[in-house]
């Protein structure tokens, strides 16, 4: 791994009684994008924005750009930029006013100033729309030109909360390249997400649930080493009612919905598809397709998400 520049150790906030980050432990390389991932509520936030010297902890330690996020939040806010899901961007201001805010408060002069608000209109592909209120953006706009004014001052590291939410599929994709352009450039990027899709582009995940942290690795890894057993994939005229009759026979391990597919764990991969071609068709479904997938990190999610409810 490249020069450590995120790191905690035990970090743990609590709102009265209420865990929002439980002992929480990991480390980020330079120039590589970490994702923070997990469902609405568990934690992510909290743990970022610890992270960024914005809230206090209530134990453990960390350190952001070297830093200690405890004793020099006001030192880390100099080495990062921050952009939350709500793009942290002034409606009533026009494009070229909220650069050029941004650009003040992280104390650019006006000089360079001037020089990265063309590259962040060029960035966004927001030429010819500088004097556009940023009220009259689509959300695909508004995200990239809150994301060029949170890199304005060149950060070392840059912290996105939830940076896709409510943005269509193909601005999405679009904001994913420029992240990996700026990584390429040597930017340390953390990420929260809760789309399991999004994760495939990060270096390295740490999957979080009520406030823990339940695994962390690359995408690949966590694949290879949560689930070993052979996945099939389903598709059929009923995947309710087939998931709940596959997931009583003994020779399943797990079933999962996935809109109009099943995901289907099996111990013989051979008699496993023998069975579904057999007891489907008896149940008066009709089967379009089973056969072996790759999992993906939703199976993964599920899996642990499954497993850490049996232990509790």
């Amino acid at each position: 791994m490249n020069s450590i520049v995120i790191e905690t150790d035990k970090l743990s906030k609590s709102f009265g009684t209420f865990k929002a980050v439980d002992n929480v432990s990991f480390r980020v390389g330079q120039g590589s994008i970490f994702g923070l991932l997990g469902a609405n509520g568990a934690g992510k936030s909290t743990l970022i924005r610890m992270l960024c010297g914005l809230l206090s902890t209530s134990s453990g330690t960390g350190k952001v750009a070297g830093f200690d996020i405890n004793k020099e939040p006001e030192s880390i806010k100099r080495k990062i930029g921050y952009m939350s899901q709500k793009f942290s961007l002034y409606n009533d201001l026009t494009v070229h006013e909220n650069i050029e805010f941004f650009g003040g408060v992280y104390g650019l002069t006006k000089a360079h100033i001037k020089e990265r608000a063309a590259w962040v209109v060029k960035m966004a592909g927001l030429e010819g729309r500088e004097e556009d209120l940023t009220h009259n953006l689509s959300g695909g706009w508004k995200q990239r030109l809150a994301l060029g004014c949170a890199v304005i001052h060149n950060p070392q590291i840059l912290f996105l909360d939830e940076p896709t939410g409510g943005v269509d599929p193909v601005s999405r994709k679009m904001f994913w390249d420029l992240i990996n352009e700026l990584a390429s450039g040597g930017t340390t990027i953390l990420v929260t997400t809760h789309y399991l899709d999004e994760a495939e582009y990060c270096n390295r995940i740490m999957l979080m649930h009520g406030g823990q942290k339940i695994a962390i690795g690359s995408p690949g890894e966590l694949k290879s080493e949560h689930i070993k057993e052979t996945l099939l994939e389903i598709t059929c005229s009923d995947c309710s009612r087939a998931s709940e009759i596959l997931i009583n026979r003994d020779w399943v391990l797990d079933s999962s919905l996935f809109g109009t597919r099943i995901h289907v764990l099996v111990r013989d991969e051979t008699d496993a598809i023998i069975n579904i071609k057999k007891i489907l068709p008896e149940a008066g479904i009709d089967l379009t397709s089973v056969e072996k997938t790759n999992p993906s990190l939703e199976d993964v999610f599920i899996r642990l998400i499954e497993e850490k409810s049996k232990k509790e």
